[in-house]
């Protein structure tokens, strides 16, 4: 998936967004704004949008001096955390609990203030549960599941995170042994090793970091340790619209969880805005 012309001004306005959360200074702001736009006119056309918002994304950090997404991200873990008992109950007591949960670990990819600045999460998961997912490979998913012993899961973002401790805990269930994957660092409001145990997700499971701050997963900006278990991976879950873009043409049995939530990926795709995926790649 490449940079589209509509891809330009979504890059300043998720520069604005992460510009409005870190200061309320406005000067700083239009000087950071104006400081990103070099990024923008070179952004690289052949390549996926998530390496020019990587370069923009390190640039607002560094002249911030700071994560500008690390009170929101806490706060929406905090929101996530009070869903968790009854999501669990609701996924127990469904009629396929591996289903249910991958369908609230979708429901939870809208938690992405990258690109929204308000979100309704209750409305979100009724809506994943009671209808079709616009794209639903999860026959396929739950077969691939019951071959194999082991998954490489690739989280996305604070919050969502406990969305997928519950599909996690879930695949624990049925005798799978899940490595869940984080970012390095910080990188807007994706989730890292920090976020995993604010979620209570390292109780759960194994959690490793990818070594990278790049949006998506960009496997050469990643460590070696990782890109081994990458490569050695039976099955890959991965999560969010960054890792869809960057992991497209992987040729590992891979299964996309997520919402198209941009006109590009929701065109790419022939979908509407806000399309719930199970999607084998």
């Amino acid at each position: 998936m490449k940079v589209q012309l509509d891809c330009f001004p979504c890059f300043l306005k998720q520069a604005l967004i992460a510009l409005r959360l870190g200061t309320n200074n406005e000067v700083l702001q239009e000087t950071i704004l104006k400081e990103i736009t070099d990024y923008i006119k070179t952004a690289d056309t052949s390549m996926p949008p998530a390496y020019t918002t990587t370069f923009i994304h390190r640039k607002i950090r560094q002249m911030l001096g700071g994560d500008p997404f690390a009170e929101i991200k806490a706060k929406y873990n905090k929101l996530a955390l009070e869903l968790y008992d009854k999501l669990t109950n609701i996924t127990s007591n469904s009629g396929n609990p591996l289903l249910t949960a991958s369908k609230l670990a979708i429901a939870g990819n809208v938690i992405d203030f990258g690109i929204f600045t308000s979100i309704d999460i209750e409305s979100t998961i009724n809506r994943a549960l009671n209808n079709e997912l616009e794209v639903d490979d999860s026959e396929e998913f739950i077969k691939s599941v019951s071959e194999i012993n082991e998954i490489l899961y690739l989280l996305d973002n604070a919050g969502e995170i406990v969305f997928d401790r519950i599909l996690i805990e879930t695949l624990i269930k049925a005798n799978k042994r899940v490595k869940a994957v984080v970012k390095g660092s910080a990188v807007i409001n994706d989730a890292t090793m920090f976020d995993a145990e604010e979620a209570g997700l390292t109780g759960v499971c194994e959690v490793i970091d990818n070594g990278s701050d790049a949006v998506g997963t960009i496997l050469q900006w990643t460590s070696k340790k990782f890109q081994d278990e990458f490569n050695e991976a039976q099955m890959i879950i991965s999560k969010g619209q960054g890792n869809f873009e960057t992991l497209l043409h992987s040729r590992k049995n891979i299964y996309f969880l997520f919402q198209s939530k941009c006109r590009v990926v929701s065109k790419e795709l022939g979908l509407d805005n806000g399309a719930m995926l199970l999607m084998k790649g």
